[in-house]
């Protein structure tokens, strides 16, 4: 696996090479840091290891516009420890945030985990079906008997949820878990205003009562 190190501190960026080397990562470390979203592209790394204090743009600009035209995997490697610079981070598109000083046993760890995340993401299914009903992933949208409808990001991942645990029951607190982690951030009023909009669009589409509700428990399909 190819890792790209984007850090501006010589000292550091010596040190992740020689610790991913170690490790058997085939490794490339820019040290020119001018239009780094277009090098990080050119180079097509599995991951990239990413500083947010650069000279010029910061980490938080850069991945932002790497996100505009790939999923490649983002660790935010960096010194600054304010849990909103965390948020901001994931919310920018990031995939993991390490602080420094880190332990490499650690880092290590993160970074394995990042990728088989996202080997799996790359395997995973587009389409799901469940009672006549089809689940387009790639395209953001849900059929049934020629209708289509269109999801929203937050309503493809709630749909997505329900899909992969179809004729079980889901609890609200777990739907809530599994879209923290998908980077969808709600909580537990605004998930009930996309079941009812989700549901208003599968009533349009004659999907009745597809989404069911346990009460006390939560839904299923």
């Amino acid at each position: 696996m190819h890792i790209l190190i984007v850090e501006d501190e010589s000292a550091i960026r010596q040190e992740l090479r020689l610790l991913l080397e170690n490790a058997l990562y085939r490794v490339t470390a820019l040290d020119d840091f001018t239009d780094v979203p277009e090098q990080v592209l050119s180079c097509g790394p599995d991951l990239v290891l990413l500083d947010l204090n650069l000279p010029g743009e910061s980490g938080f600009d850069i991945c932002t516009r790497i996100r505009a035209s790939s999923e490649v995997p983002i660790i935010f490697v960096t010194s600054r420890t304010d849990s909103m610079d965390e948020l901001t981070g994931l919310m920018k598109g990031g995939d993991d945030y390490i602080t420094k000083p880190f332990q490499a046993p650690i880092l290590l760890a993160h970074i394995a985990a990042v990728l088989k995340r996202a080997a799996r993401e790359g395997t995973e299914v587009t389409k799901l079906t469940h009672k006549g009903a089809e689940l387009d992933i790639a395209r953001g949208s849900l059929s049934f008997c020629g209708q289509v409808v269109e999801l929203t990001k937050n309503e493809l991942k709630i749909m997505h949820y329900l899909f992969l645990n179809k004729e079980k029951i889901v609890s609200r607190a777990n739907l809530i878990e599994y879209l923290w982690d998908n980077q969808v951030f709600i909580d537990d009023n605004t998930l009930s205003v996309n079941m009812t909009r989700i549901r208003a669009k599968l009533e349009q589409a004659g999907m009745h009562d597809f989404i069911r509700t346990k009460r006390g428990m939560g839904y299923s399909i």
